[in-house]
Protein backbone atom coordinates (compact mmCIF):
# COMPACT_ATOMS: atom_id res chain seq x y z
CA UNK A 1 0.00 0.00 0.00
CA UNK A 2 2.67 2.36 0.68
CA UNK A 3 4.55 1.91 -2.22
CA UNK A 4 1.42 1.99 -4.26
CA UNK A 5 0.43 5.53 -2.54
CA UNK A 6 4.19 6.79 -2.63
CA UNK A 7 4.07 6.34 -6.60
CA UNK A 8 0.97 7.62 -6.86
CA UNK A 9 2.27 11.14 -5.23
CA UNK A 10 5.27 11.09 -7.93
CA UNK A 11 2.43 10.82 -10.41
CA UNK A 12 1.11 13.35 -8.99
CA UNK A 13 3.28 15.93 -8.72
CA UNK A 14 4.99 15.07 -12.16
CA UNK A 15 1.33 16.29 -13.59
CA UNK A 16 0.07 19.08 -11.15
CA UNK A 17 1.53 21.96 -9.18
CA UNK A 18 1.10 21.02 -5.70
CA UNK A 19 1.76 23.80 -3.54
CA UNK A 20 0.51 22.66 0.29
CA UNK A 21 0.30 18.72 1.94
CA UNK A 22 -3.28 19.31 2.21
CA UNK A 23 -3.50 19.66 -1.98
CA UNK A 24 -2.04 16.91 -1.77
CA UNK A 25 -3.75 15.46 0.76
CA UNK A 26 -7.41 15.78 -1.19
CA UNK A 27 -5.93 14.79 -4.22
CA UNK A 28 -4.67 11.84 -2.89
CA UNK A 29 -8.05 11.20 -1.71
CA UNK A 30 -9.66 11.67 -4.86
CA UNK A 31 -6.92 8.58 -6.16
CA UNK A 32 -8.40 6.37 -3.59
CA UNK A 33 -6.07 6.97 -0.62
CA UNK A 34 -7.73 7.55 2.43
CA UNK A 35 -3.93 9.46 3.96
CA UNK A 36 -3.35 11.84 6.98
CA UNK A 37 -1.62 14.69 7.26
CA UNK A 38 1.33 12.86 9.29
CA UNK A 39 1.43 10.41 6.48
CA UNK A 40 1.80 12.73 3.78
CA UNK A 41 4.71 14.37 5.77
CA UNK A 42 6.21 11.50 6.30
CA UNK A 43 6.19 10.40 2.20
CA UNK A 44 7.31 13.54 1.86
CA UNK A 45 10.23 13.26 4.21
CA UNK A 46 10.79 9.28 2.20
CA UNK A 47 10.53 10.68 -1.35
CA UNK A 48 12.68 13.27 -0.34
CA UNK A 49 10.18 15.72 -2.38
CA UNK A 50 11.22 19.60 -2.38
CA UNK A 51 9.53 22.83 -3.11
CA UNK A 52 10.42 24.67 -6.29
CA UNK A 53 9.58 27.88 -7.80
CA UNK A 54 7.19 26.98 -10.38
CA UNK A 55 7.35 29.07 -13.74
CA UNK A 56 4.14 30.82 -12.44
CA UNK A 57 5.58 31.92 -9.28
CA UNK A 58 4.47 29.79 -7.15
CA UNK A 59 6.74 27.17 -4.95
CA UNK A 60 5.52 23.56 -5.91
CA UNK A 61 6.51 20.08 -4.66
CA UNK A 62 9.16 18.40 -6.36
CA UNK A 63 11.45 15.57 -6.25
CA UNK A 64 14.06 18.28 -7.37
CA UNK A 65 16.20 17.08 -9.70
CA UNK A 66 16.63 17.73 -12.94
CA UNK A 67 16.63 14.88 -15.66
CA UNK A 68 19.21 12.25 -14.63
CA UNK A 69 19.90 12.11 -18.57
CA UNK A 70 20.86 15.84 -18.51
CA UNK A 71 24.44 15.41 -19.29
CA UNK A 72 24.70 19.50 -17.39
CA UNK A 73 23.03 18.25 -14.39
CA UNK A 74 25.04 14.74 -14.11
CA UNK A 75 28.23 16.96 -14.12
CA UNK A 76 27.31 19.44 -11.89
CA UNK A 77 26.04 17.15 -9.11
CA UNK A 78 29.51 15.33 -9.51
CA UNK A 79 31.20 18.87 -9.07
CA UNK A 80 29.37 19.51 -5.95
CA UNK A 81 30.06 16.18 -4.80
CA UNK A 82 33.47 17.09 -4.88
CA UNK A 83 33.85 20.41 -3.61
CA UNK A 84 30.77 22.00 -1.25
CA UNK A 85 31.00 21.52 1.91
CA UNK A 86 28.01 23.92 3.25
CA UNK A 87 25.35 25.83 2.05
CA UNK A 88 23.29 28.42 4.31
CA UNK A 89 21.12 31.24 3.31
CA UNK A 90 20.71 34.31 4.72
CA UNK A 91 17.80 36.97 3.80
CA UNK A 92 17.77 36.70 0.23
CA UNK A 93 21.59 35.38 -0.38
CA UNK A 94 23.27 31.90 -0.07
CA UNK A 95 26.83 31.34 1.15
CA UNK A 96 28.57 28.02 -0.63
CA UNK A 97 31.64 26.90 1.29
CA UNK A 98 33.49 24.85 -0.94
CA UNK A 99 37.14 23.28 -0.95
CA UNK A 100 39.85 25.95 -1.26
CA UNK A 101 39.93 26.53 -5.25
CA UNK A 102 37.05 25.02 -5.91
CA UNK A 103 34.50 27.62 -5.56
CA UNK A 104 35.22 28.76 -9.31
CA UNK A 105 34.07 25.16 -10.92
CA UNK A 106 30.91 25.13 -8.41
CA UNK A 107 29.70 28.32 -8.92
CA UNK A 108 29.68 27.56 -12.70
CA UNK A 109 27.84 24.39 -11.93
CA UNK A 110 25.25 26.51 -9.71
CA UNK A 111 25.55 28.43 -13.02
CA UNK A 112 24.78 25.68 -15.68
CA UNK A 113 21.78 24.24 -14.23
CA UNK A 114 20.02 27.39 -14.46
CA UNK A 115 17.88 27.68 -11.29
CA UNK A 116 14.55 29.45 -11.25
CA UNK A 117 15.42 30.95 -8.19
CA UNK A 118 18.78 32.63 -8.83
CA UNK A 119 19.41 36.26 -10.02
CA UNK A 120 23.21 35.84 -9.67
CA UNK A 121 26.44 34.27 -8.50
CA UNK A 122 29.84 35.43 -7.66
CA UNK A 123 32.55 32.79 -6.51
CA UNK A 124 36.07 33.43 -4.66
CA UNK A 125 38.75 31.00 -3.68
CA UNK A 126 36.48 29.09 -1.36
CA UNK A 127 33.24 30.66 -1.40
CA UNK A 128 30.21 31.30 -3.61
CA UNK A 129 27.48 33.79 -2.95
CA UNK A 130 24.48 33.05 -4.68
CA UNK A 131 21.86 36.21 -5.20
CA UNK A 132 18.06 34.98 -4.79
CA UNK A 133 14.80 36.44 -5.69
CA UNK A 134 13.24 36.34 -2.76
CA UNK A 135 14.50 35.12 1.69
CA UNK A 136 11.97 32.30 0.66
CA UNK A 137 13.55 32.01 -2.94
CA UNK A 138 16.94 31.62 -0.97
CA UNK A 139 15.46 28.89 1.51
CA UNK A 140 13.77 27.06 -0.76
CA UNK A 141 17.72 27.12 -3.12
CA UNK A 142 19.12 26.02 0.03
CA UNK A 143 17.39 23.30 1.05
CA UNK A 144 17.19 21.90 -2.62
CA UNK A 145 20.92 21.80 -2.90
CA UNK A 146 20.97 19.89 0.61
CA UNK A 147 18.58 17.07 -0.20
CA UNK A 148 19.29 16.68 -4.19
CA UNK A 149 23.25 17.29 -3.83
CA UNK A 150 23.43 15.13 -0.51
CA UNK A 151 24.99 18.65 0.70
CA UNK A 152 24.75 19.46 4.94
CA UNK A 153 24.54 22.68 6.46
CA UNK A 154 28.07 23.20 8.83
Amino acid sequence: MKKRRQAKILEIINNLDVETQEDLQMLLRDGGFEVTQATISRDIKELRLVKELSGNGRYIYSTGKKSNSDPVYTRASGIFADSVISVESAMNMVCIKCFAGMAGAACAAVDSIQWNEVLGTIAGDDTIFVLCKTEQAAKVFTSNLEKSLNVKNA
